[in-house]
């Protein structure tokens, strides 16, 4: 029997893949969205779209109350390193004070089910080259710190009020899946913004440092598939049945350069796609590659796109069909 099942960002990138992934294993979506970043035409005409903000509690509050939740998917937040280090304010509250009223809905309107959307930046800088969950969390950004804050708060919700939660660590996520794909303004993503420049969208893409101790110089990074992303999530949700808390890291396993994905992008999409040398940008650090291994042990999830070319080529095909992305090509 499906649940009741309310994802926040339902409209957003990752989020709206979530969403779409729930309705076809047969649970009852709502998705909520204040749509700064998100957009109402990627939400399927499956699930009930909620426009708000978690900044509007008494909004929040009637939402839980009609709604009846068995579960919550948390994907809202500011998301963006590089403006976490220019406005932090923005971050602990959109993400942490926005998380903490989410989570008090939840324990006054029994939910027991909270997965929430972390990142491989609360790691910092890790000292081993792949991150387990066992890695020292010291992070080097707000962005970083403002989710690691809001584990903290998960961990003691489940012990005082119940409230069960999953909490999924990822970093670089791409891809599109089921003519849903990828669509920020501004953009900040290296996949899309390569994308674009091969589109003929932009001139060139910026290289931000190339000085790393890296093999090339250049930053390495995970990607994953946001459909394996989304599968994650199903997995975690159902395994919060029996389970009280849980937090894996979600990666490939494999880290990939900024040259290496522009060398891949340039083969699939036939483009020359241009680069810029430009400085580091602060708070990144040189390498983030997480371990899947505990997730794909405990609960048998593997990425069904396990390569960055079958990760390119999903995106590449959603961004030729719409080519200005939602809300404004006829071909959406």
């Amino acid at each position: 029997m499906g649940l009741k099942v309310l994802i926040t960002g339902g409209a957003g990138y990752i989020g709206a893949t979530a969403v779409r992934l729930l309705t076809k294993h047969g649970h009852a979506v709502t998705a909520l969205d204040n749509l700064s970043q998100g957009h109402r035409e990627a939400v399927p005409p499956q699930a009930r779209l909620v426009i708000a903000d978690l900044a509007d509690r008494e909004t929040l509050s009637t939402v839980f109350k009609e709604s009846k939740f068995d579960a919550v998917m948390h994907f809202a937040a500011s998301a963006v390193v590089g403006e976490s280090m220019k406005n932090p304010g923005k971050y602990f509250r959109n993400n942490v004070t926005n998380s903490l009223n989410l989570l008090e809905c939840c324990a006054a309107n029994k939910v027991s089910r909270f997965v929430l959307s972390s990142t491989a930046a609360i790691f910092g800088d890790p000292q081993a080259p792949l991150i387990e969950e066992s890695a020292p969390k010291v992070p080097l950004n707000p962005y970083g710190e403002s989710k690691l804050q809001v584990e903290s708060m998960l961990r003691w919700f489940q012990e005082i009020h119940g409230v069960r939660y999953a909490a999924l660590r990822y970093f670089n996520v791409a891809g599109a899946w089921d003519g849903h794909g990828e669509h920020h303004d501004p953009e900040t993503h290296i996949i899309p913004i390569v994308l674009q420049v091969a589109m003929g969208k932009r001139q060139n893409v910026s290289v931000f440092g190339s000085d790393y101790p890296t093999p090339d110089g250049t930053c390495v990074r995970d990607y994953v598939h946001i459909y394996d992303l989304a599968m994650a999530h199903l997995l975690v949700m159902e395994a919060l049945k029996d389970r009280e808390a849980l937090a894996y890291n979600l990666g490939n396993g494999n880290g990939f350069s900024v040259r290496q994905v522009i060398e891949a992008a340039r083969k699939i999409t036939g483009h020359a796609i241009p680069v810029i040398e430009s400085p580091r940008r602060a708070g990144d650090p040189p390498v983030l590659v997480a371990s899947s291994v505990k997730i794909g042990k405990e609960l048998g999830w593997k990425p069904k796109y396990g390569t960055l070319e079958s990760i390119l080529e999903t995106a590449w095909e959603w961004h030729k069909a719409h080519p200005n992305g939602y809300g404004v090509s006829a071909s959406c």
